[in-house]
């Protein structure tokens, strides 16, 4: 995340304690934990046992939540996010793999990758999109680091939907107020792309793609439901991905 010297106390000292409240905000709290936990394994219900794809890039992975719904086989997995200490915890409780397959973390920009074109078999983005200020160019470095016929996986809450707002002011929301967080100011600079947008963005640059939310997928609204999660393969590109 970027911060500005001139910033504010409260949104500094949001960052500040960031990697240490995240998990218990959202994975450890009964309600909320459930949900997002649905949310990831409905992501990767794709990929069962059965798929393997040999080299995984993860982007903005967090303390590593997503991983765990992980099934499919893989040779290497590497998780990146902006925050070392998100990744330490990662670290600690995943471990490193063994001599079938290799975990990696490392810190970096989800939005400029240091890796070479074509790099990765699948390419997961989980909870990140939403946050980036210029998602469309995110999108394109994401498949810029995928190989061919390489799947792209994406999972981004419905907020503004009405859904997500009342699950949000139901739990999180009260949460983080009885901690003393301005959580609506906080949010306004967390989710800085509305979900519909988000979904343009994607059906633009990858037209023919699997996708759906959850937890209605007969009922496909940001309105009712919780997650949309997409899926496509880079061979499948229809529209120039270069600025």
């Amino acid at each position: 995340m970027r911060t500005n010297r001139q910033d504010d106390s409260e949104w500094l000292k949001y960052l500040a304690s960031f990697s240490d409240e995240y998990d218990d905000r959202l994975y450890k709290n009964e309600s909320t934990g459930f949900v997002m936990k649905a949310g990831h394994i409905a992501c990767e219900s794709a990929f069962d046992c059965t798929v393997h794809f040999d080299k995984v890039l993860e982007v903005g992975s967090g303390t590593g939540e997503h991983f765990r719904s992980v099934r499919h086989s893989f040779k290497e997995y590497i998780l990146t996010d902006g925050d070392q200490k998100t990744l330490a915890i990662a670290e600690m409780a995943l471990g490193n793999g063994d001599s079938s397959r290799k975990i990696c973390y490392e810190k970096m920009n989800a939005s400029n990758l240091n890796f070479e074109d074509n790099t990765f078999d699948r390419v997961v983005a989980t909870h990140i999109l939403e946050h980036l200020y210029e998602p469309h160019l995110a999108i394109k470095e994401w498949m810029r680091v995928l190989k061919n016929n390489g799947t792209l996986s994406i999972l981004i809450p419905t907020d503004p939907g009405v859904a997500w707002k009342v699950g949000r002011h139901l739990t999180t929301r009260k949460q983080a107020i009885k901690r003393g967080w301005s959580y609506d100011y906080i949010m306004a600079r967390e989710h800085v792309n509305p979900c519909n947008n988000l979904v343009a963005f994607l059906n633009f640059y990858l037209p023919e793609n699997t996708s759906f939310f959850w937890p209605l997928k007969l009922l496909p609204s940001i309105d009712c439901n919780l997650f949309y999660i997409f899926h496509a393969v880079k061979d499948e590109l229809t529209q120039e991905l270069d600025e």
